[in-house]
Protein backbone atom coordinates (compact mmCIF):
# COMPACT_ATOMS: atom_id res chain seq x y z
CA UNK A 1 0.00 0.00 0.00
CA UNK A 2 2.82 2.40 0.85
CA UNK A 3 4.30 1.99 -2.62
CA UNK A 4 0.96 2.60 -4.31
CA UNK A 5 0.41 5.80 -2.32
CA UNK A 6 3.94 6.95 -3.07
CA UNK A 7 3.48 6.20 -6.76
CA UNK A 8 0.39 8.39 -6.95
CA UNK A 9 2.13 11.18 -5.04
CA UNK A 10 5.24 10.88 -7.15
CA UNK A 11 3.22 11.16 -10.34
CA UNK A 12 2.24 14.65 -9.23
CA UNK A 13 5.38 15.98 -7.58
CA UNK A 14 8.61 14.20 -8.43
CA UNK A 15 10.99 13.75 -11.37
CA UNK A 16 12.33 10.35 -12.39
CA UNK A 17 15.37 8.52 -13.59
CA UNK A 18 15.32 5.11 -15.21
CA UNK A 19 16.58 2.28 -13.05
CA UNK A 20 16.01 -0.71 -15.34
CA UNK A 21 15.03 -4.23 -14.37
CA UNK A 22 11.31 -3.39 -14.35
CA UNK A 23 11.69 -0.80 -11.60
CA UNK A 24 11.97 2.98 -11.54
CA UNK A 25 14.03 5.16 -9.24
CA UNK A 26 12.31 8.32 -8.03
CA UNK A 27 14.54 11.18 -6.96
CA UNK A 28 12.84 14.20 -5.37
CA UNK A 29 14.36 17.49 -6.59
CA UNK A 30 15.00 18.50 -2.95
CA UNK A 31 14.67 16.38 0.20
CA UNK A 32 11.55 17.17 2.16
CA UNK A 33 8.82 15.79 4.41
CA UNK A 34 7.56 12.44 3.24
CA UNK A 35 10.42 11.86 0.84
CA UNK A 36 12.85 10.41 3.34
CA UNK A 37 15.42 12.76 1.87
CA UNK A 38 16.49 10.14 -0.66
CA UNK A 39 15.32 7.75 -3.32
CA UNK A 40 12.53 5.19 -3.46
CA UNK A 41 12.38 2.25 -5.81
CA UNK A 42 8.95 1.28 -7.11
CA UNK A 43 7.79 -1.12 -9.83
CA UNK A 44 7.82 0.57 -13.22
CA UNK A 45 4.26 -0.55 -13.96
CA UNK A 46 2.97 1.22 -10.84
CA UNK A 47 4.83 4.42 -11.69
CA UNK A 48 3.47 4.61 -15.25
CA UNK A 49 -0.04 3.69 -14.08
CA UNK A 50 0.09 6.60 -11.63
CA UNK A 51 1.19 8.96 -14.39
CA UNK A 52 -1.58 7.67 -16.63
CA UNK A 53 -4.10 8.27 -13.84
CA UNK A 54 -2.88 11.85 -13.48
CA UNK A 55 -2.80 12.72 -17.19
CA UNK A 56 -6.19 11.18 -17.90
CA UNK A 57 -7.69 13.02 -14.93
CA UNK A 58 -6.27 16.27 -16.33
CA UNK A 59 -8.04 15.43 -19.61
CA UNK A 60 -11.40 14.66 -18.01
CA UNK A 61 -11.40 17.43 -15.41
CA UNK A 62 -10.58 20.13 -17.96
CA UNK A 63 -12.15 18.95 -21.21
CA UNK A 64 -14.92 16.38 -20.59
CA UNK A 65 -18.54 17.46 -20.47
CA UNK A 66 -19.82 14.65 -18.26
CA UNK A 67 -23.45 15.41 -19.13
CA UNK A 68 -22.90 14.63 -22.81
CA UNK A 69 -19.90 12.29 -22.65
CA UNK A 70 -18.13 14.49 -25.19
CA UNK A 71 -15.09 16.73 -25.07
CA UNK A 72 -14.61 20.48 -25.36
CA UNK A 73 -11.93 21.87 -27.67
CA UNK A 74 -10.68 24.33 -25.05
CA UNK A 75 -10.65 24.17 -21.25
CA UNK A 76 -14.31 23.97 -20.20
CA UNK A 77 -15.16 25.39 -23.64
CA UNK A 78 -13.75 28.74 -22.52
CA UNK A 79 -13.17 29.76 -26.14
CA UNK A 80 -16.64 28.64 -27.26
CA UNK A 81 -14.98 26.60 -29.99
CA UNK A 82 -16.35 23.07 -29.52
CA UNK A 83 -19.30 22.95 -31.94
CA UNK A 84 -17.41 21.33 -34.81
CA UNK A 85 -15.29 18.98 -32.69
CA UNK A 86 -16.47 15.61 -34.03
CA UNK A 87 -13.78 13.27 -35.37
CA UNK A 88 -11.43 14.31 -32.56
CA UNK A 89 -13.98 12.95 -30.08
CA UNK A 90 -13.07 9.45 -31.17
CA UNK A 91 -9.46 9.73 -30.06
CA UNK A 92 -10.17 11.50 -26.79
CA UNK A 93 -12.73 8.81 -25.94
CA UNK A 94 -10.18 6.12 -26.80
CA UNK A 95 -8.01 7.45 -23.96
CA UNK A 96 -10.91 6.88 -21.55
CA UNK A 97 -11.56 3.42 -22.97
CA UNK A 98 -7.96 2.36 -22.33
CA UNK A 99 -8.14 3.91 -18.88
CA UNK A 100 -11.37 2.00 -18.22
CA UNK A 101 -9.77 -1.28 -19.25
CA UNK A 102 -6.82 -0.59 -16.98
CA UNK A 103 -8.74 0.43 -13.82
CA UNK A 104 -12.07 -1.38 -14.05
CA UNK A 105 -11.09 -4.03 -11.49
CA UNK A 106 -9.08 -1.82 -9.15
CA UNK A 107 -11.44 1.18 -9.20
CA UNK A 108 -15.01 0.00 -9.93
CA UNK A 109 -16.56 3.36 -8.99
CA UNK A 110 -14.52 5.21 -11.60
CA UNK A 111 -15.19 2.42 -14.09
CA UNK A 112 -18.92 2.89 -13.54
CA UNK A 113 -18.55 6.59 -14.24
CA UNK A 114 -16.71 5.77 -17.47
CA UNK A 115 -19.55 3.53 -18.61
CA UNK A 116 -21.91 6.46 -18.06
CA UNK A 117 -19.68 8.64 -20.22
CA UNK A 118 -19.62 5.96 -22.92
CA UNK A 119 -23.41 5.81 -23.01
CA UNK A 120 -23.76 9.59 -23.10
CA UNK A 121 -21.14 9.75 -25.84
CA UNK A 122 -23.26 7.48 -28.03
CA UNK A 123 -26.58 9.11 -27.11
CA UNK A 124 -25.14 12.46 -28.18
CA UNK A 125 -23.61 11.03 -31.36
CA UNK A 126 -20.12 12.11 -30.30
CA UNK A 127 -20.99 15.80 -30.71
CA UNK A 128 -21.73 15.35 -34.41
CA UNK A 129 -22.91 18.68 -35.79
CA UNK A 130 -24.50 17.05 -38.85
CA UNK A 131 -28.09 16.12 -37.96
CA UNK A 132 -29.30 15.34 -41.49
CA UNK A 133 -29.66 11.55 -41.08
CA UNK A 134 -30.83 11.14 -37.49
CA UNK A 135 -34.27 9.98 -38.58
CA UNK A 136 -32.70 6.83 -40.05
CA UNK A 137 -31.89 5.16 -36.72
CA UNK A 138 -29.26 5.40 -34.00
CA UNK A 139 -26.51 4.99 -36.60
CA UNK A 140 -27.84 7.96 -38.55
CA UNK A 141 -26.62 10.37 -35.92
CA UNK A 142 -23.05 9.48 -36.85
CA UNK A 143 -23.48 10.36 -40.55
CA UNK A 144 -21.14 13.06 -41.80
CA UNK A 145 -20.08 14.47 -45.16
CA UNK A 146 -16.47 13.65 -44.26
CA UNK A 147 -15.85 9.94 -44.80
CA UNK A 148 -12.84 9.87 -42.49
CA UNK A 149 -14.84 11.40 -39.63
CA UNK A 150 -17.22 8.45 -39.73
CA UNK A 151 -14.37 5.94 -40.02
CA UNK A 152 -12.66 7.28 -36.89
CA UNK A 153 -15.92 7.09 -34.96
CA UNK A 154 -16.50 3.53 -36.19
CA UNK A 155 -13.11 2.50 -34.81
CA UNK A 156 -13.96 3.93 -31.39
CA UNK A 157 -17.40 2.31 -31.36
CA UNK A 158 -15.79 -1.06 -32.11
CA UNK A 159 -13.26 -0.37 -29.36
CA UNK A 160 -16.12 0.30 -26.94
CA UNK A 161 -17.57 -3.11 -27.70
CA UNK A 162 -14.19 -4.74 -27.19
CA UNK A 163 -13.83 -3.03 -23.81
CA UNK A 164 -17.33 -3.44 -22.42
CA UNK A 165 -18.46 -6.69 -24.03
CA UNK A 166 -21.60 -5.00 -25.39
CA UNK A 167 -22.26 -5.61 -29.08
CA UNK A 168 -24.45 -2.51 -29.37
CA UNK A 169 -21.58 -0.13 -30.09
CA UNK A 170 -20.01 -2.28 -32.81
CA UNK A 171 -23.44 -2.86 -34.36
CA UNK A 172 -23.76 0.90 -34.80
CA UNK A 173 -20.31 1.01 -36.39
CA UNK A 174 -21.31 -1.77 -38.78
CA UNK A 175 -24.37 0.16 -39.92
CA UNK A 176 -22.44 3.41 -40.33
CA UNK A 177 -19.81 1.64 -42.42
CA UNK A 178 -22.33 -0.30 -44.52
CA UNK A 179 -24.72 2.57 -45.19
CA UNK A 180 -22.54 5.65 -45.33
CA UNK A 181 -18.89 4.73 -45.86
CA UNK A 182 -18.65 1.80 -48.23
CA UNK A 183 -21.47 3.12 -50.40
CA UNK A 184 -19.05 5.91 -51.38
CA UNK A 185 -16.39 3.49 -52.61
CA UNK A 186 -15.15 3.84 -56.16
CA UNK A 187 -12.27 2.72 -58.35
CA UNK A 188 -9.33 4.75 -59.57
CA UNK A 189 -6.08 3.92 -61.33
CA UNK A 190 -4.61 2.66 -58.04
CA UNK A 191 -7.53 0.43 -57.15
CA UNK A 192 -10.63 0.48 -54.94
CA UNK A 193 -10.74 3.52 -52.69
CA UNK A 194 -12.87 6.03 -50.80
CA UNK A 195 -13.16 9.79 -51.33
CA UNK A 196 -12.54 12.22 -48.50
CA UNK A 197 -16.09 13.62 -48.65
CA UNK A 198 -19.33 13.24 -50.59
CA UNK A 199 -18.79 16.67 -52.17
CA UNK A 200 -18.31 16.99 -55.91
CA UNK A 201 -14.92 18.68 -55.48
CA UNK A 202 -13.63 15.64 -53.58
CA UNK A 203 -14.66 12.94 -56.03
CA UNK A 204 -11.00 12.23 -56.79
CA UNK A 205 -9.54 13.13 -53.38
CA UNK A 206 -8.54 9.68 -52.13
CA UNK A 207 -6.34 10.60 -49.20
CA UNK A 208 -4.63 8.42 -46.59
CA UNK A 209 -6.57 9.87 -43.66
CA UNK A 210 -9.72 8.37 -45.22
CA UNK A 211 -8.49 5.10 -46.68
CA UNK A 212 -6.25 4.00 -43.80
CA UNK A 213 -8.89 4.06 -41.03
CA UNK A 214 -11.54 2.68 -43.38
CA UNK A 215 -9.24 -0.26 -44.16
CA UNK A 216 -8.90 -0.92 -40.45
CA UNK A 217 -12.67 -0.65 -39.89
CA UNK A 218 -13.31 -3.24 -42.59
CA UNK A 219 -10.73 -5.62 -41.11
CA UNK A 220 -12.17 -5.30 -37.61
CA UNK A 221 -15.71 -5.81 -38.89
CA UNK A 222 -14.56 -9.01 -40.59
CA UNK A 223 -13.06 -10.23 -37.31
CA UNK A 224 -16.27 -9.51 -35.44
CA UNK A 225 -18.95 -10.52 -37.96
CA UNK A 226 -17.09 -13.06 -40.13
CA UNK A 227 -18.56 -11.60 -43.31
CA UNK A 228 -16.16 -12.28 -46.19
CA UNK A 229 -17.13 -9.07 -47.97
CA UNK A 230 -15.42 -7.05 -45.23
CA UNK A 231 -12.17 -8.93 -45.72
CA UNK A 232 -12.31 -8.29 -49.47
CA UNK A 233 -12.89 -4.59 -48.82
CA UNK A 234 -10.06 -4.43 -46.27
CA UNK A 235 -7.65 -6.09 -48.70
CA UNK A 236 -8.72 -3.78 -51.52
CA UNK A 237 -8.21 -0.67 -49.40
CA UNK A 238 -4.90 -2.01 -48.15
CA UNK A 239 -3.71 -2.55 -51.72
CA UNK A 240 -4.78 0.99 -52.63
CA UNK A 241 -2.92 2.45 -49.65
CA UNK A 242 0.26 0.57 -50.59
CA UNK A 243 0.09 1.84 -54.18
CA UNK A 244 -0.59 5.35 -52.90
CA UNK A 245 2.49 5.45 -50.63
CA UNK A 246 4.97 8.05 -51.94
CA UNK A 247 8.04 5.91 -51.18
CA UNK A 248 8.98 2.40 -50.09
CA UNK A 249 10.61 3.38 -46.79
CA UNK A 250 7.41 3.26 -44.74
CA UNK A 251 6.10 6.78 -45.33
CA UNK A 252 2.34 6.46 -45.74
CA UNK A 253 1.72 9.97 -47.10
CA UNK A 254 3.66 13.11 -47.87
CA UNK A 255 4.12 14.91 -45.57
CA UNK A 256 4.11 11.98 -43.13
CA UNK A 257 1.69 12.42 -40.23
CA UNK A 258 1.72 10.26 -37.14
CA UNK A 259 -1.96 9.34 -37.21
CA UNK A 260 -1.94 7.78 -40.64
CA UNK A 261 1.35 6.00 -39.93
CA UNK A 262 -0.20 4.38 -36.87
CA UNK A 263 -3.55 3.61 -38.43
CA UNK A 264 -2.11 1.93 -41.51
CA UNK A 265 0.27 -0.02 -39.29
CA UNK A 266 -2.65 -1.30 -37.23
CA UNK A 267 -4.64 -2.19 -40.35
CA UNK A 268 -1.68 -4.23 -41.58
CA UNK A 269 -1.25 -5.92 -38.18
CA UNK A 270 -4.93 -6.92 -38.02
CA UNK A 271 -4.84 -8.22 -41.59
CA UNK A 272 -1.85 -10.36 -40.66
CA UNK A 273 -3.83 -11.99 -37.86
CA UNK A 274 -6.70 -12.67 -40.23
CA UNK A 275 -4.64 -14.05 -43.11
CA UNK A 276 -1.33 -15.11 -41.49
CA UNK A 277 0.39 -13.48 -44.45
CA UNK A 278 3.68 -12.24 -42.99
CA UNK A 279 3.95 -9.38 -45.48
CA UNK A 280 1.22 -7.54 -43.56
CA UNK A 281 3.15 -7.70 -40.28
CA UNK A 282 6.30 -6.59 -42.09
CA UNK A 283 4.41 -3.54 -43.34
CA UNK A 284 3.13 -2.81 -39.83
CA UNK A 285 6.69 -2.75 -38.51
CA UNK A 286 7.91 -0.57 -41.37
CA UNK A 287 5.30 2.18 -41.11
CA UNK A 288 5.22 2.35 -37.31
CA UNK A 289 9.00 2.42 -37.07
CA UNK A 290 9.02 5.20 -39.65
CA UNK A 291 6.85 7.30 -37.34
CA UNK A 292 9.32 6.93 -34.47
CA UNK A 293 12.59 6.97 -36.41
CA UNK A 294 12.24 9.30 -39.37
CA UNK A 295 13.53 12.83 -38.86
CA UNK A 296 10.39 13.97 -40.65
CA UNK A 297 8.29 12.66 -37.76
CA UNK A 298 10.67 13.21 -34.85
CA UNK A 299 13.18 15.61 -33.40
CA UNK A 300 15.95 14.31 -31.15
CA UNK A 301 14.07 11.06 -30.73
CA UNK A 302 10.75 12.63 -29.67
CA UNK A 303 7.65 12.73 -31.86
CA UNK A 304 7.49 16.18 -33.39
CA UNK A 305 5.18 19.10 -32.71
CA UNK A 306 2.63 18.66 -35.51
CA UNK A 307 0.75 21.93 -34.90
CA UNK A 308 -1.57 23.69 -32.47
CA UNK A 309 -4.69 23.22 -34.58
CA UNK A 310 -7.14 20.75 -32.94
CA UNK A 311 -6.72 18.38 -35.88
CA UNK A 312 -2.94 18.43 -35.71
CA UNK A 313 -2.59 18.33 -31.94
CA UNK A 314 -4.49 15.06 -31.63
CA UNK A 315 -2.57 13.14 -34.30
CA UNK A 316 -0.22 11.49 -31.79
CA UNK A 317 -3.18 10.19 -29.76
CA UNK A 318 -4.03 8.03 -32.77
CA UNK A 319 -0.54 6.62 -33.27
CA UNK A 320 0.29 5.65 -29.69
CA UNK A 321 -2.26 2.87 -29.01
CA UNK A 322 -1.47 1.18 -32.31
CA UNK A 323 2.26 1.35 -31.64
CA UNK A 324 1.66 -0.29 -28.24
CA UNK A 325 -0.48 -2.96 -29.90
CA UNK A 326 2.47 -3.82 -32.13
CA UNK A 327 4.90 -3.95 -29.21
CA UNK A 328 2.59 -6.31 -27.29
CA UNK A 329 1.86 -8.56 -30.27
CA UNK A 330 3.62 -11.92 -29.75
CA UNK A 331 3.91 -12.32 -33.53
CA UNK A 332 5.66 -8.98 -34.03
CA UNK A 333 9.27 -8.87 -35.16
CA UNK A 334 11.16 -8.89 -31.86
CA UNK A 335 13.78 -6.35 -32.92
CA UNK A 336 11.18 -3.92 -34.22
CA UNK A 337 8.98 -4.36 -31.16
CA UNK A 338 11.90 -3.67 -28.81
CA UNK A 339 12.95 -0.58 -30.73
CA UNK A 340 9.41 0.83 -30.77
CA UNK A 341 9.09 0.05 -27.05
CA UNK A 342 12.22 2.03 -26.29
CA UNK A 343 10.98 4.94 -28.43
CA UNK A 344 7.68 4.98 -26.56
CA UNK A 345 9.48 5.04 -23.22
CA UNK A 346 11.83 7.77 -24.39
CA UNK A 347 8.85 9.92 -25.43
CA UNK A 348 7.03 9.23 -22.18
CA UNK A 349 10.05 10.20 -20.09
CA UNK A 350 10.42 13.40 -22.06
CA UNK A 351 6.77 14.28 -21.50
CA UNK A 352 6.99 13.39 -17.81
CA UNK A 353 9.99 15.69 -17.42
CA UNK A 354 7.98 18.56 -18.88
CA UNK A 355 4.78 18.18 -16.85
CA UNK A 356 4.38 21.06 -14.38
CA UNK A 357 3.00 19.44 -11.21
CA UNK A 358 2.57 22.90 -9.66
CA UNK A 359 -0.72 23.42 -11.48
CA UNK A 360 -2.24 19.96 -11.05
CA UNK A 361 -5.00 19.20 -12.07
CA UNK A 362 -4.18 21.67 -14.85
CA UNK A 363 -0.94 19.80 -15.49
CA UNK A 364 -1.15 20.02 -19.26
CA UNK A 365 0.84 18.07 -21.84
CA UNK A 366 2.28 20.51 -24.34
CA UNK A 367 2.05 20.29 -28.12
CA UNK A 368 5.73 19.35 -28.03
CA UNK A 369 6.74 16.78 -25.43
CA UNK A 370 10.10 18.52 -25.10
CA UNK A 371 8.55 21.73 -23.74
CA UNK A 372 6.67 22.64 -20.57
CA UNK A 373 3.44 24.62 -20.77
CA UNK A 374 4.00 28.15 -19.52
CA UNK A 375 2.82 28.83 -15.94
CA UNK A 376 -0.98 29.03 -15.87
CA UNK A 377 -1.00 28.39 -19.61
CA UNK A 378 -3.44 26.09 -21.36
CA UNK A 379 -3.47 23.83 -24.41
CA UNK A 380 -6.30 22.52 -26.52
CA UNK A 381 -7.96 19.17 -25.96
CA UNK A 382 -5.96 17.50 -28.74
CA UNK A 383 -2.64 18.16 -27.03
CA UNK A 384 -3.87 16.81 -23.69
CA UNK A 385 -5.47 13.78 -25.34
CA UNK A 386 -2.17 13.00 -27.06
CA UNK A 387 -0.22 13.27 -23.82
CA UNK A 388 -2.73 11.17 -21.90
CA UNK A 389 -2.75 8.61 -24.72
CA UNK A 390 1.02 8.28 -24.40
CA UNK A 391 0.87 7.69 -20.65
CA UNK A 392 -2.06 5.26 -20.93
CA UNK A 393 -0.23 3.42 -23.69
CA UNK A 394 3.03 3.12 -21.78
CA UNK A 395 1.16 2.05 -18.65
CA UNK A 396 -0.55 -0.70 -20.65
CA UNK A 397 2.75 -1.74 -22.18
CA UNK A 398 4.59 -1.90 -18.87
CA UNK A 399 1.74 -3.75 -17.12
CA UNK A 400 2.06 -6.52 -19.71
CA UNK A 401 5.75 -7.11 -19.00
Amino acid sequence: MKKLIFAALAAMTFGLASCGGGFEKWEPPTPGPGTGGGTEIIPAAEKWAALADSCTLVLTSNFLDVTTGTFWASVRNGSNDSYYIYWQQAHAMDVLIYSYMRIKDSNPMLAKSYVGYFDNFVKNYANNYNTSHRSEGNYGGFFNDWTDDMAWLCLTLIHLSEATGSDSYADIAKNVYDKYIWTRSTKCDKGVCLPWTNHDEDKTNFNACTNCPSCLVAALLYQRYNDASYLTQAKDLYAFNVKNMPSDDGMVENPPLTYTQGTFGEAARVLYHITKDRSYMDMAAKVIRYAFESNRCTGNGVLRHEGTNMDQAIFKAVLIPYAVNYVLDPDADKTSALQIREKLLFNAKSLDKHLDRTYYPSMFANYSWTETVEPRGTVNMGAQASGASLMEGVARMMAAE
